[in-house]
Order: C-alpha cells, then sequence, then structure tokens
C-alpha cells in the first residue's frame, strides 16, 4: 500500500470517526433528557425519541463518506490503486468537511434536541417547533456533506 493510500484512509477515518463522535454526543445528550422526561410522562416517548434520534445522522453521513472514499480508491472493490501522496492528500482533505462540521454540528443538535425535549416535556403540541429546530441545526452537516462528496468525485484518478 503506497503513502497516498494511507492518506487517502486517514481521510475515511476522519470522516466516519469524527462524525460519529459528535452523534454519539447529541444522541446521548437527546437520550438523556429523554429519559427523564419519559420517567414522568411516557406518553411522550415517541415523540421525544424523534428528537433524541436527530443528531444520529452526522454519523450516518460521516459514514457514508468513508464508504465513497474507499470505493473510489478500490479498497471496497477488492483491487486498492496505488494512489500518489497528491491524490491521498485530496481524500484527506475530502474527508474533513463532513468529519469536523459533523463532529460539531452533532454535538449542537444534541444540545438544540435537549432544549426541544423540555418545551415539549411543558407543551407536548410544540414537538415539532422542537424538531424544525432541532433540524435547523443539521443544515451544515448536509452542506459539509455535499462538499465532502463533490471533492471526492474531483479527484483525479488517473
Amino acid at each position: 500500500m503506497t503513502m497516498g493510500s494511507v492518506l487517502a484512509l486517514a481521510g475515511a477515518a476522519i470522516a466516519a470517526t469524527f462524525a460519529g463522535i459528535g452523534s454519539a454526543s447529541g444522541v446521548r445528550a437527546g437520550g438523556q433528557a429523554a429519559a427523564g422526561v419519559t420517567a414522568e410522562k411516557p406518553e411522550l416517548f415517541g415523540r421525544l425519541l424523534i428528537l433524541q434520534a436527530l443528531p444520529g445522522t452526522q454519523g450516518i453521513y460521516g459514514f457514508l463518506t468513508a464508504v465513497l472514499i474507499m470505493v473510489q480508491i478500490g479498497v471496497l472493490g477488492g483491487s486498492p490503486l496505488d494512489l500518489t501522496i497528491e491524490q491521498g492528500l485530496c481524500f484527506l482533505a475530502a474527508g474533513c468537511p463532513i468529519g469536523f462540521v459533523g463532529w460539531w454540528s452533532g454535538i449542537y443538535q444534541g444540545q438544540t434536541a435537549v432544549a426541544a425535549i423540555h418545551m415539549t416535556a411543558k407543551d407536548p403540541e410544540a414537538s415539532a417547533r422542537g424538531i424544525t429546530m432541532t433540524a435547523l441545526v443539521e443544515t451544515y452537516a448536509i452542506l459539509a456533506l455535499l462538499i465532502s462528496i463533490l471533492m471526492i468525485y474531483g479527484i483525479r484518478l488517473s
């Protein structure tokens, strides 16, 4: 395996790891808040579960980006390419937008979900507004995912 391939795999690792950490943190925060509310109002479980799950999408985006990188470099296809250092650095850079934005977006979306869970506890009819508020934070993870994908498919492999 060439140094370029190692760098490309590092890009895949950054995408999956950091976005996954952000999602795990956000879902954990939402879960803690939802557990407290559910203990008092079990009928709100379905609404709270949606709010808790929303920060999990950043991890999915990071995973998707990592898979796209590994497919592009042939690791998942069975015949890995011998990448130059420059190509490897390009794939490393392509993993960074979703890795880092997903990390912070997942954490912040979790904090917003906690606030929406508390709002729903006070007024169950407000859960849709809470979902909207929480989903707005995700906009930046979606933009980072798009940038990562455009970068991946913009790398010349010949």
